[in-house]
């Protein structure tokens, strides 16, 4: 049956819940596509400013800018609100893709673009195709999902190659001990996808290293066949 106009609950049919997603994509497209040159900042929203992590994302962001990049971040607060600040600061382009959450996710002042998103998936769209790079600092299960998502978008080829920096030694270390020990020590990866990131504590390490190994050409990162 055809929706009335006048019904509420036409958006939770699934047919016409497409929809909705695709103008999701197509507002996101259009908002994002004169950015070049990004960098996506993954990290979490509970750092608070002043700590470790919240300042070397500060520190990051400024850096990123003076090397020509522009800073993308989900918008939140935490590391997200570090690297935007200290994007904004150095005088570049801080964008939010921010996520729409039961629990209000408020966005950060310093930024200077803002996206907001229903849907998750549509939002990670995002932060891969306009980026030339990405960092991912200490954060909790959505951190974890965007970085597994992103080198596994890398190992499987359906990107184009991209520099991943891993970001937070203590934090990482448990992880990436792990990945050896039981992944690669079970035949689950080869030792060369242990190679898919770079991990580092130094920002300014961070900022090298991306610029070594990104794309030269602007929306180089393209998802293959479409």
């Amino acid at each position: 049956m055809t929706p009335r106009a006048g019904d509420e609950d036409f958006t939770e049919q699934d047919t016409w819940r497409v929809f909705r997603i695709m103008a999701e994509f197509i507002d996101g497209f259009e908002m994002m596509h004169e950015i070049e040159r990004g960098v996506s900042v993954f990290g979490s929203a509970r750092s608070q400013p002043g700590s470790q992590h919240y300042e070397m994302a500060r520190t990051l962001g400024g850096l990123l800018v003076g090397a020509g990049f522009n800073v993308i971040t989900g918008g939140g607060p935490g590391v997200m609100e570090g690297a935007n600040r200290g994007a904004k600061e150095a005088g570049g382009t801080s964008i939010g893709l921010n996520i729409e959450l039961p629990f209000e996710q408020k966005p950060n002042p310093y930024l200077t673009r803002l996206v907001s998103f229903r849907y998750f998936f549509v939002r990670k769209v995002m932060f891969v195709k306009y980026a030339q790079g990405a960092v991912i600092m200490p954060g909790g299960f959505g951190t974890m999902d965007e970085f597994n998502e992103l080198i596994t978008l890398v190992q499987t080829h359906r990107i184009e190659p991209m520099p991943v920096v891993l970001m937070g030694g203590d934090y990482w270390g448990g992880l990436v001990d792990w990945l050896k020990g039981t992944m690669l020590a079970n035949g689950y990866v080869d030792a060369d996808d242990l190679n898919l990131f770079h991990r580092t504590d130094d920002p300014e390490d961070a900022v090298a290293f991306i610029r070594e190994h990104a794309s030269p050409a602007s929306g180089a990162i393209r998802h293959r066949g479409v």
